[in-house]
């Protein structure tokens, strides 16, 4: 298990849609360990297999308050959502030093294959839903800023580059 390297935008691979993953195997879960490892140093409540340049539909999971909660998720599509809205800042380890409020369904259920490869469906509401949501998102090549006007968006990408000059 390790950190791995976080892609920095406009790396394209961040907007390449990831490959689905035939089976669950013991490389598939090394590269979760990975991930989760990665997802704990930024600190953050998820990460897409894309942030980290493996071109796979692989995302994890973790909002709970006391960590190590992490879900695992093949091939993660969401097959029903809320009318109901939730909002909440996103960013992206891969655009540090912004973030933009975006609005997601409340609920989503979505199926995914587990750690053991099985074909499952799970329900996630508030913030858990919004980072399934958005690790979903970066499986299929999109940034939380793609759900922002095009004004709002020029902002938050002119601001990342400010602050990437100065860092």
């Amino acid at each position: 298990m390790s950190v791995r390297p976080i892609l920095s935008w406009p790396d394209k691979r961040l907007r390449t849609a990831a490959a689905d993953v035939p089976e669950v195997t013991d490389a598939t879960r090394a590269i979760w360990d990975d991930m989760i490892d990665t997802m704990e140093a930024m600190p953050g409540l998820g990460l897409a297999a894309v942030q980290i340049g493996v071109m796979q539909r692989l995302a994890v999971v973790d909002c709970s308050d006391t960590r190590g909660q992490a879900v695992r998720l093949a091939n993660p599509r969401v097959v029903a959502a809320s009318d109901d809205l939730f909002a909440w800042d996103e960013g992206s380890p891969c655009l540090p030093g912004v973030s933009a409020r975006i609005a997601r369904p409340r609920q989503v259920t979505v199926r995914f294959l587990d750690e053991t490869g099985r074909e499952r469906e799970r329900t996630f509401e508030d913030l858990w839903a919004t980072s399934v949501q958005h690790q979903i998102d970066h499986l299929a090549g999109r940034m939380y800023f793609d759900r922002l006007s095009a004004v709002k968006r020029r902002m938050i990408l002119k601001k990342a580059e400010k602050a990437r000059v100065r860092a």
